[in-house]
């Protein structure tokens, strides 16, 4: 393997986009297969913790993330009905010292968009509908509902949560239902209205919990509502719901809560699904990243930038390793592997936390986090601190 290696991305979302500037920077031949018509990512708003952000950074869309971001003051914990802050995580002055990188809320198209400015220099093919891989000892080869292929040195997975790469490589395997399902919405503001905080406010109820923050540049609230429910609910961004039933499930709840839902237009609803780690994600010339190698829960914020970190990491390794793909795809794995196994299984740990049903149980949490925001604020609330330190940049193949 060698800078001339020809690399296949199924999946052009976050973390492909992401893998194919990486690559196209080193000088490696890079083919992105997209299955929509055209780039224009979907959904709302994302939190950019810092170790995402030193990663963007690296590919030198700093600025352009600095332009579309928020630097929100902190992460607060609120109880769901009183509003009583129970932590209090600062962010905009701290994160730089801290962690070498600012947290930022950006609309997920803005992301997106910044993104694909980076990958000038790779090929990309849209309508690219992915229906399986096969490969030998010299190449792998993606087939595409079409009946096109694309042969390559590797091909890389990047295509979700009902990725074709994975079920090709490991079988038939449906992701498991939480039982919990998710409202988004984004609802724009000329000023900033005084019942929502600058911050990232994370309201904890019974049985589901609510997170609001700006995004746009200040212009916009995005609302990530997440409830319990006995009901399956499909895995999709674009399925609607309405204002109604937004405001029915979460009836009862603080006014500034109620003021927020009532301002919004337009809601979207989905059902969260996840898989428990895996031991590995590839085989032979094919491996795997973001939602198709690790699907997690919301709840550590780390969906996006557990993918960017991969799509970074590996093209490192495939650099650092020429001519030395299976060692390259071995180090990868090393690497990512522990880290995004634990942040799906912390994730699913904080649902649990956040969603407390009993008022003696909701008491003895939010007594912890008010002895720790004594201690240290930073290892309190969502105990997030050890994902935000993490540098994929320092990253080396060499071992």
């Amino acid at each position: 393997m060698s800078t001339k290696m020809k690399v296949g991305i199924i999946g052009g979302g976050i973390g492909g986009v992401t893998l194919a500037a990486a690559l196209s920077q080193r000088g490696i031949q890079t083919h992105l297969f997209e299955r929509a018509a055209q780039f224009g990512e979907v959904g709302a708003g994302i939190q950019m913790t810092p170790n995402a952000v030193k990663v963007i950074k690296a590919l030198g869309a700093g600025d352009a993330l600095a332009k579309v971001g928020f630097l929100p003051e902190a992460l607060v914990g609120r109880n769901w009905d009183s509003g009583e802050e129970t932590f209090r995580i600062p962010l905009k002055q701290d994160c730089p010292r801290l962690y070498g990188a600012e947290f930022y809320h950006v609309h997920r198209a803005d992301l997106h968009h910044l993104l694909t400015e980076l990958i000038t220099d790779a090929n990309v093919t849209f309508s690219a509908q992915c229906t399986g891989v096969a490969q030998d000892e010299g190449k792998a080869v993606a087939h595409f509902a079409d009946g096109s292929t694309f042969e390559a040195d590797l091909i890389v997975g990047a295509d979700g949560v009902r990725s074709e790469v994975r079920r090709a490589l490991f079988g038939e395997e449906e992701p498991h239902f939480t039982g919990n399902m998710c409202y988004r919405a984004v609802v724009p503001f000329d000023e900033m209205p005084d019942f929502v905080a600058p911050e990232a406010s994370f309201w904890l109820g019974p049985k589901s919990h609510v997170v609001t923050y700006y995004v746009n540049g200040g212009k916009g609230v995005n609302i990530v509502a997440v409830s319990e429910t006995a009901n399956w609910v499909e895995e999709s961004w674009n399925a609607r719901s309405t204002r109604e039933e937004l405001l029915a499930d979460f009836e009862g709840w603080h006014p500034n809560i109620a003021k927020l839902f009532e301002r919004v237009t337009e809601v979207y609803r989905w059902g969260l699904f996840d898989r428990d780690p895996m031991t590995k994600w590839s085989k032979g010339r094919v491996t795997l990243l973001g939602d198709a190698a690790h699907p997690m829960l919301p709840f550590l914020s780390q969906g996006a930038a557990m993918a960017i970190e991969d799509g970074y990491v590996l093209a490192q390794a495939l650099e650092a390793l020429p001519g030395r793909l299976d060692e390259a795809l071995a180090r990868y794995e090393a690497e990512r592997l522990p880290r995004t196994s634990r942040v799906q299984l912390e994730a699913r740990e904080r649902g649990k936390t956040y969603h407390l049903s009993s008022k003696e149980e909701q008491a003895r949490r939010d007594a912890e986090y008010r002895e720790q925001q004594k201690k240290d604020p930073h290892a309190g609330g969502i105990k997030a601190n050890w994902v935000y330190a993490y540098n994929a940049t320092d990253f080396s193949a060499a071992v």
